[in-house]
Protein backbone atom coordinates (compact mmCIF):
# COMPACT_ATOMS: atom_id res chain seq x y z
CA UNK A 1 0.00 0.00 0.00
CA UNK A 2 3.09 2.59 0.63
CA UNK A 3 5.95 1.11 -0.94
CA UNK A 4 4.79 -1.40 -4.06
CA UNK A 5 2.05 -3.41 -4.59
CA UNK A 6 4.96 -6.57 -5.71
CA UNK A 7 6.92 -6.84 -2.42
CA UNK A 8 6.96 -10.34 -1.18
CA UNK A 9 8.22 -11.29 2.50
CA UNK A 10 11.74 -13.13 2.06
CA UNK A 11 11.39 -14.12 6.08
CA UNK A 12 10.15 -13.41 8.88
CA UNK A 13 10.64 -14.26 13.36
CA UNK A 14 8.36 -13.61 15.47
CA UNK A 15 8.92 -13.80 19.09
CA UNK A 16 7.35 -12.06 22.70
CA UNK A 17 10.27 -9.57 22.62
CA UNK A 18 9.92 -8.16 18.87
CA UNK A 19 8.69 -9.27 15.04
CA UNK A 20 11.11 -9.17 12.08
CA UNK A 21 10.31 -9.06 8.39
CA UNK A 22 12.02 -9.21 5.47
CA UNK A 23 10.88 -8.13 2.05
CA UNK A 24 12.09 -7.37 -1.42
CA UNK A 25 13.09 -3.66 -1.90
CA UNK A 26 15.35 -2.15 -4.36
CA UNK A 27 16.01 0.79 -1.96
CA UNK A 28 16.22 1.79 1.86
CA UNK A 29 12.80 2.66 2.98
CA UNK A 30 12.80 6.45 4.13
CA UNK A 31 12.03 7.65 7.76
CA UNK A 32 8.77 9.04 6.06
CA UNK A 33 7.68 6.03 4.36
CA UNK A 34 8.55 4.13 8.01
CA UNK A 35 6.52 6.70 9.40
CA UNK A 36 3.30 6.02 7.38
CA UNK A 37 3.90 1.89 7.44
CA UNK A 38 3.92 2.43 11.66
CA UNK A 39 0.55 4.93 11.23
CA UNK A 40 -1.81 2.70 9.17
CA UNK A 41 -0.29 -0.78 11.12
CA UNK A 42 -1.53 1.36 14.28
CA UNK A 43 -4.61 2.71 13.21
CA UNK A 44 -5.70 -1.02 11.87
CA UNK A 45 -5.01 -1.69 15.58
CA UNK A 46 -6.73 0.79 17.21
CA UNK A 47 -9.64 0.17 14.96
CA UNK A 48 -10.11 -3.35 16.96
CA UNK A 49 -10.86 -5.20 13.92
CA UNK A 50 -12.12 -9.27 14.51
CA UNK A 51 -9.40 -11.30 13.06
CA UNK A 52 -11.49 -14.10 11.39
CA UNK A 53 -9.46 -17.61 10.19
CA UNK A 54 -10.55 -20.36 7.78
CA UNK A 55 -9.52 -23.30 6.19
CA UNK A 56 -11.14 -22.81 2.33
CA UNK A 57 -10.24 -24.18 -1.20
CA UNK A 58 -7.14 -22.31 -2.68
CA UNK A 59 -9.19 -21.05 -5.51
CA UNK A 60 -11.71 -20.22 -3.04
CA UNK A 61 -9.36 -18.14 -1.23
CA UNK A 62 -7.59 -15.94 -3.86
CA UNK A 63 -11.11 -15.37 -5.26
CA UNK A 64 -11.59 -13.77 -1.98
CA UNK A 65 -8.54 -11.78 -2.10
CA UNK A 66 -6.17 -13.31 0.02
CA UNK A 67 -2.68 -12.46 -0.37
CA UNK A 68 0.60 -15.09 -0.49
CA UNK A 69 2.79 -12.95 1.21
CA UNK A 70 6.15 -15.00 0.02
CA UNK A 71 7.00 -17.45 -2.60
CA UNK A 72 5.80 -20.88 -0.97
CA UNK A 73 4.15 -24.09 -2.71
CA UNK A 74 0.13 -24.23 -0.76
CA UNK A 75 -1.83 -27.26 -1.01
CA UNK A 76 -5.64 -27.42 -2.14
CA UNK A 77 -6.58 -26.20 1.74
CA UNK A 78 -5.54 -23.29 2.42
CA UNK A 79 -5.71 -21.47 5.89
CA UNK A 80 -6.98 -17.80 5.48
CA UNK A 81 -6.30 -15.17 8.07
CA UNK A 82 -8.57 -11.80 7.62
CA UNK A 83 -8.45 -8.88 9.96
CA UNK A 84 -12.00 -6.95 8.88
CA UNK A 85 -11.75 -6.14 5.43
CA UNK A 86 -8.27 -4.60 5.81
CA UNK A 87 -6.21 -7.65 4.99
CA UNK A 88 -6.49 -10.99 4.29
CA UNK A 89 -3.69 -13.38 3.87
CA UNK A 90 -2.66 -17.05 3.09
CA UNK A 91 -0.82 -17.66 6.53
CA UNK A 92 0.14 -20.77 8.38
CA UNK A 93 1.03 -18.86 12.06
CA UNK A 94 -1.31 -17.83 15.02
CA UNK A 95 -3.17 -14.41 15.53
CA UNK A 96 -4.25 -12.35 18.09
CA UNK A 97 -8.31 -12.39 18.27
CA UNK A 98 -8.54 -9.06 17.74
CA UNK A 99 -5.84 -6.31 16.45
CA UNK A 100 -6.72 -4.40 19.12
CA UNK A 101 -4.71 -7.20 21.13
CA UNK A 102 -1.36 -5.97 19.64
CA UNK A 103 -1.81 -2.57 21.69
CA UNK A 104 0.42 -0.37 19.82
CA UNK A 105 3.21 -0.83 17.36
CA UNK A 106 6.65 0.66 16.94
CA UNK A 107 9.43 -0.05 13.89
CA UNK A 108 12.49 0.37 15.73
CA UNK A 109 14.94 0.00 12.49
CA UNK A 110 15.12 -0.65 8.78
CA UNK A 111 18.35 -2.03 7.49
CA UNK A 112 19.53 -4.06 4.15
CA UNK A 113 20.77 -7.60 4.81
CA UNK A 114 21.01 -8.80 0.99
CA UNK A 115 21.10 -7.25 -2.12
CA UNK A 116 17.53 -6.53 -2.86
CA UNK A 117 16.14 -7.85 0.74
CA UNK A 118 15.54 -4.87 3.20
CA UNK A 119 14.40 -5.81 6.86
CA UNK A 120 12.18 -4.44 9.50
CA UNK A 121 12.56 -4.89 13.04
CA UNK A 122 9.46 -3.61 15.34
CA UNK A 123 8.26 -4.33 19.08
CA UNK A 124 4.72 -4.31 19.76
CA UNK A 125 2.63 -3.66 23.29
CA UNK A 126 4.83 -3.78 26.43
CA UNK A 127 8.00 -3.57 24.17
CA UNK A 128 6.74 -0.08 23.26
CA UNK A 129 6.10 1.42 26.89
CA UNK A 130 9.88 0.21 27.55
CA UNK A 131 10.91 2.29 24.18
CA UNK A 132 8.46 4.89 25.25
CA UNK A 133 9.54 4.98 29.11
CA UNK A 134 13.54 5.04 27.90
CA UNK A 135 12.89 7.82 26.06
CA UNK A 136 10.99 9.77 28.89
CA UNK A 137 14.43 9.02 30.92
CA UNK A 138 16.35 10.40 28.48
CA UNK A 139 14.69 14.10 28.05
CA UNK A 140 14.38 13.95 31.72
CA UNK A 141 18.30 13.71 31.57
CA UNK A 142 18.71 15.99 29.06
CA UNK A 143 16.26 18.70 30.70
CA UNK A 144 18.36 18.02 33.66
CA UNK A 145 21.62 18.83 31.85
CA UNK A 146 19.99 21.76 30.46
CA UNK A 147 19.47 23.51 33.55
CA UNK A 148 15.77 22.48 33.46
CA UNK A 149 15.25 24.29 30.20
CA UNK A 150 11.54 24.32 29.76
CA UNK A 151 12.34 24.04 25.76
CA UNK A 152 14.80 21.20 25.46
CA UNK A 153 14.96 21.65 21.39
CA UNK A 154 15.44 24.81 21.87
CA UNK A 155 18.15 24.67 24.29
CA UNK A 156 20.18 21.54 22.79
CA UNK A 157 20.17 24.12 19.52
CA UNK A 158 21.51 26.81 21.08
CA UNK A 159 24.06 24.73 23.06
CA UNK A 160 25.20 23.25 19.95
CA UNK A 161 25.55 26.62 18.27
CA UNK A 162 27.36 27.69 21.36
CA UNK A 163 30.13 24.63 21.22
CA UNK A 164 30.56 25.61 17.47
CA UNK A 165 31.49 28.58 18.35
CA UNK A 166 33.76 27.35 21.33
CA UNK A 167 35.24 24.69 18.86
CA UNK A 168 36.08 27.79 16.16
CA UNK A 169 37.85 29.90 18.99
CA UNK A 170 39.88 26.91 19.88
CA UNK A 171 40.55 26.46 16.49
CA UNK A 172 41.93 29.63 15.50
CA UNK A 173 44.09 29.53 18.75
CA UNK A 174 45.68 26.33 18.00
CA UNK A 175 46.59 27.94 14.61
CA UNK A 176 47.94 31.17 16.56
CA UNK A 177 49.69 29.20 18.73
CA UNK A 178 51.18 26.50 16.25
CA UNK A 179 51.99 29.86 13.63
CA UNK A 180 53.64 32.08 16.81
CA UNK A 181 56.24 28.62 17.81
CA UNK A 182 57.18 27.78 13.98
CA UNK A 183 58.01 31.68 13.61
CA UNK A 184 59.92 31.93 17.16
CA UNK A 185 61.71 28.35 15.69
CA UNK A 186 62.42 29.27 12.42
CA UNK A 187 63.91 32.68 14.02
CA UNK A 188 66.19 31.27 16.38
CA UNK A 189 67.87 27.62 15.28
CA UNK A 190 71.00 26.17 16.50
CA UNK A 191 73.48 25.46 13.90
CA UNK A 192 75.82 22.76 13.73
CA UNK A 193 78.22 21.69 11.00
CA UNK A 194 75.88 24.18 9.09
CA UNK A 195 72.61 22.47 9.74
CA UNK A 196 69.87 24.46 11.59
CA UNK A 197 68.68 21.90 14.21
CA UNK A 198 64.89 23.29 15.72
CA UNK A 199 64.12 21.04 18.83
CA UNK A 200 60.87 20.75 20.75
CA UNK A 201 60.64 18.55 24.03
CA UNK A 202 58.32 18.20 27.13
CA UNK A 203 54.83 18.07 27.01
CA UNK A 204 53.30 18.57 23.97
CA UNK A 205 49.90 17.90 21.93
CA UNK A 206 50.62 15.34 18.99
CA UNK A 207 48.89 17.54 16.77
CA UNK A 208 50.76 20.94 17.16
CA UNK A 209 54.10 18.99 16.93
CA UNK A 210 52.88 17.70 13.40
CA UNK A 211 51.54 21.22 12.39
CA UNK A 212 55.02 23.19 13.43
CA UNK A 213 56.98 20.37 11.60
CA UNK A 214 55.55 21.01 8.29
CA UNK A 215 55.44 24.73 9.11
CA UNK A 216 59.11 24.49 9.01
CA UNK A 217 59.36 22.40 5.99
CA UNK A 218 56.78 24.87 4.51
CA UNK A 219 59.05 27.53 5.12
CA UNK A 220 61.51 25.61 3.10
CA UNK A 221 64.95 26.49 4.96
CA UNK A 222 67.81 24.71 3.72
CA UNK A 223 69.86 22.34 5.71
CA UNK A 224 67.05 22.01 8.55
CA UNK A 225 66.71 19.58 10.91
CA UNK A 226 63.40 19.43 13.08
CA UNK A 227 63.36 17.12 16.22
CA UNK A 228 60.85 16.55 18.26
CA UNK A 229 61.03 14.46 21.63
CA UNK A 230 57.90 15.17 23.49
CA UNK A 231 55.06 13.00 25.66
CA UNK A 232 51.33 13.23 25.28
CA UNK A 233 49.06 11.67 27.93
CA UNK A 234 52.38 10.42 29.64
CA UNK A 235 53.48 8.40 26.22
CA UNK A 236 56.57 9.85 24.12
CA UNK A 237 56.65 10.96 21.07
CA UNK A 238 59.11 11.12 18.67
CA UNK A 239 59.55 13.13 15.42
CA UNK A 240 61.36 14.05 12.64
CA UNK A 241 61.32 16.34 9.96
CA UNK A 242 63.84 17.14 7.30
CA UNK A 243 64.17 19.73 4.41
CA UNK A 244 64.04 17.93 0.90
CA UNK A 245 68.19 18.69 0.43
CA UNK A 246 68.83 16.75 3.47
CA UNK A 247 66.58 14.38 2.15
CA UNK A 248 68.52 13.92 -1.38
CA UNK A 249 71.73 13.81 0.49
CA UNK A 250 70.21 10.32 1.09
CA UNK A 251 69.18 11.05 5.08
CA UNK A 252 66.05 9.40 5.80
CA UNK A 253 63.64 10.60 8.60
CA UNK A 254 61.81 7.17 8.91
CA UNK A 255 64.86 5.20 8.94
CA UNK A 256 66.40 7.21 11.74
CA UNK A 257 62.91 7.63 13.75
CA UNK A 258 62.76 3.42 13.60
CA UNK A 259 66.58 3.10 15.39
CA UNK A 260 65.66 5.87 17.49
CA UNK A 261 62.10 4.44 18.61
CA UNK A 262 64.02 1.47 20.11
CA UNK A 263 65.49 3.74 23.32
CA UNK A 264 61.48 4.34 24.19
CA UNK A 265 60.40 0.44 23.81
CA UNK A 266 58.44 1.56 20.80
CA UNK A 267 58.02 1.99 16.79
CA UNK A 268 57.26 3.81 13.83
CA UNK A 269 57.92 5.42 10.96
CA UNK A 270 56.88 7.42 7.85
CA UNK A 271 58.51 9.13 4.97
CA UNK A 272 62.19 10.46 4.14
CA UNK A 273 61.11 13.57 4.83
CA UNK A 274 58.57 12.89 7.91
CA UNK A 275 58.36 10.33 10.28
CA UNK A 276 57.14 9.84 14.10
CA UNK A 277 57.49 7.03 16.37
CA UNK A 278 55.62 6.36 19.77
CA UNK A 279 56.72 4.45 22.62
CA UNK A 280 56.16 3.08 26.13
CA UNK A 281 58.96 4.30 27.99
CA UNK A 282 59.65 8.20 27.93
CA UNK A 283 62.37 7.65 30.50
CA UNK A 284 64.42 6.59 27.05
CA UNK A 285 63.40 10.27 25.62
CA UNK A 286 67.05 11.87 25.79
CA UNK A 287 68.62 8.36 24.63
CA UNK A 288 66.27 9.07 21.49
CA UNK A 289 66.99 12.40 21.22
CA UNK A 290 70.62 11.90 20.71
CA UNK A 291 70.08 9.08 18.45
CA UNK A 292 68.34 10.79 16.30
CA UNK A 293 70.88 13.91 16.29
CA UNK A 294 74.01 11.26 15.81
CA UNK A 295 72.37 9.89 13.01
CA UNK A 296 72.73 13.33 11.25
CA UNK A 297 75.88 14.71 9.53
CA UNK A 298 76.90 17.81 12.48
CA UNK A 299 80.21 16.77 13.02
Amino acid sequence: KILSPDIQQRGSNITAERLRFDFNFPRPVTKEELAQVERMVNEQILNGLPVDVRMMPIDQARAAGAMALFSEKYGDIVRVVSMGEFSRELCGGTHVANTGNIGMLRIVSESSIAAGIRRIEAVTGEGVERIIDEIKDTMSAMTSMLGNASDVKTAVERAISENAALKKQVDDFFKERVAAITKSMLENPREVNGIKIMEMAGPRLPEVVKNVAFGIRSASPAHTVFVAATVSDGKPLLTVALSDDLVKEGYNAGKIVREAAKHIKGGGGGQPFFAQAGGKDHEGLAAAREAILASLPLS
